[in-house]
């Protein structure tokens, strides 16, 4: 379907609602939705929707159905105050001047949705707790390393890491290391898997 926005010289697209509350489209000759519509409007297509009998514009209806309808799935987007102060503009000195000013701030807004979106992305970026959860990372990278260093099982630790004893000259003569670290099975195993649960939660901090 060839989109047909405002300003195009062969007009926005007619639909045509029957008594039975069917939608026809002229362009395409076939039964749509309200659903349709509501994704014509997403996709910037222009129509004008018509009294299939009288021939009266009723686009301002239809478009208000689909906004009930949206907000009565659960995709609430309008503050229940705004309703309200919406409501109370009803038979108010300036109603008539709402259309116009809604209108001009949605047409603003639009325009500059790109530069909205921009700024928005911006400052999550510079957000300060990111910052704090990069610097508490680190802090927490080195407090690990320190409690390592200082506990009494750092020598085990580092065996249990390095079987092999690759860089330990004395590591095949140490008959006592072996025996500390055939005792202590249970607790190398469980603090490898609790290093490998803390490296996992600072991985997780980095993305």
């Amino acid at each position: 379907m060839a989109k047909t926005k405002k300003g195009d010289p062969d007009g926005p697209i007619t639909i045509k609602k029957y008594a039975n509350r069917r939608l026809y489209n002229t362009q395409t000759s076939n039964y749509i939705t309200l659903d349709f519509l509501a994704e014509m409007t997403r996709n910037d297509i222009d129509f004008v929707v018509v009294d299939a009998k009288t021939g009266n514009d009723i686009t301002h209806n239809v478009l208000t159905q689909i906004i009930v309808d949206e907000e009565s799935s659960g995709q609430n987007m309008l503050p229940v105050n705004f309703l309200r102060q919406l409501i109370s503009m009803y038979g108010n000195s300036m109603q008539s001047l709402m259309p116009s000013y809604l209108e001009a701030s949605m047409d603003n807004f639009r325009k500059n949705q790109k530069q909205f979106q921009e700024a928005v992305e911006g400052a999550l970026n510079k957000n300060p707790l990111g910052q704090m959860a990069v610097k508490n990372q680190k802090q927490f990278q080195e407090a690990i390393e320190n409690a390592l260093k200082s506990s009494p099982l750092a020598g085990v630790v580092e065996k249990a890491l390095n079987p092999l004893g690759l860089g330990d000259k004395t590591a095949s003569n140490d008959e006592a290391e072996e025996e500390e670290i055939s005792a202590k099975d249970l607790e190398i195993m469980e603090l490898k898997q609790q290093l490998a649960d803390i490296q996992s939660k600072i991985d997780n901090l980095d993305d």
